[in-house]
């Protein structure tokens, strides 16, 4: 029986979602903690790749096990694993069915603060910049979705069957101090750091070191920046995850003070 499982997880302490040899990471402790749990071997496959210290407010996996369990899976997953994973849904699916492949959508957002906090440290990326140019980082945003190859910000194009992305929107907001942004962008892939490369073409623009013109030329041309700068990686999200048969909300109430508070607290520019 396949099943999809609903998750979210802080990656700060995690070497990315992937199973890697003597490497902490997220897929791991889940295996590691259904195997335990169910006294069988788990193999599990998950909606994406998350990089190092890259958050998940929500995430689906898939599994499959033979045989039923007649206890609560997902109290038992949960009083296992450490706090800064959740189990929120364990859904019973088609055999057919791809936590990765039958994805449609996907949105991440990334966040950034201004200013010295302690309790943002982890939750969003700290850059002490004064001065951002925030109009030209979003006429530099919202040109994202007019383009499908996004071979210019990616870290090894070549590695990929193509490059094409089919990026649906693309936005920046701030909070009503201005000394906290906001990008989100939603896609139904995205390539490696391709996220975190594009914010830090947006802080250069921010910054005016970087021109709109010559930001939009590197998407035109499919021309890849003498210089990549990637943005942190504290500040990134995988926030949703659509499939044609399964569309849930985000159980934002169990992620970030970031994103609990987003659509209350945020204005788009």
């Amino acid at each position: 029986m396949r099943y999809f499982v609903h998750i979210g997880y802080n990656g700060l302490h995690y070497k990315g979602w992937q199973r890697q040899a003597g490497v902490f990471n997220v897929q791991g402790v889940l295996e590691h903690a259904l195997t335990q749990i169910l006294k069988t071997p788990v193999s599990i496959i998950g909606c994406g790749r998350t990089d190092a210290h890259v958050h998940a407010s929500q995430f689906f996996f898939h599994m499959d096990i033979e045989e039923p369990w007649d206890f609560d899976l997902m109290f038992r997953l949960n009083k296992l694993l450490p706090g800064n994973i959740a189990i929120f849904d364990i859904l019973p699916m088609d055999a057919q069915q791809h936590a990765r492949f039958d994805a449609v959508l996907r949105a991440y957002d990334y966040f950034i603060h201004t200013y010295k906090d302690p309790f943002l440290n982890g939750l969003s990326s700290y850059y002490l910049l004064d001065g951002l140019d925030l109009d030209r980082m979003k006429q530099a945003a919202a040109l994202l979705p007019d383009y499908k190859n996004y071979r210019a910000f990616c870290t090894h194009p070549d590695k990929y069957e193509h490059t094409i992305c089919n990026v649906m929107s693309a936005s920046l907001s701030t909070d009503a101090s201005g000394d906290k942004l906001r990008f989100q962008i939603t896609s139904n892939r995205f390539l490696g750091k391709m996220i975190r490369i594009i914010m830090g073409q947006l802080l250069k623009i921010g910054k005016g070191i970087l021109s709109v013109d010559e930001f939009e030329s590197y998407l035109i041309e499919n021309r890849t920046p003498l210089l990549i700068t990637p943005a942190h990686p504290q500040g990134l999200y995988l926030s949703k995850v659509t499939y044609p048969y399964l569309n849930l909300p985000p159980r934002t109430e169990f992620s970030s003070i970031l994103q609990k508070q987003a659509d209350e607290y945020w204005s788009t520019l």
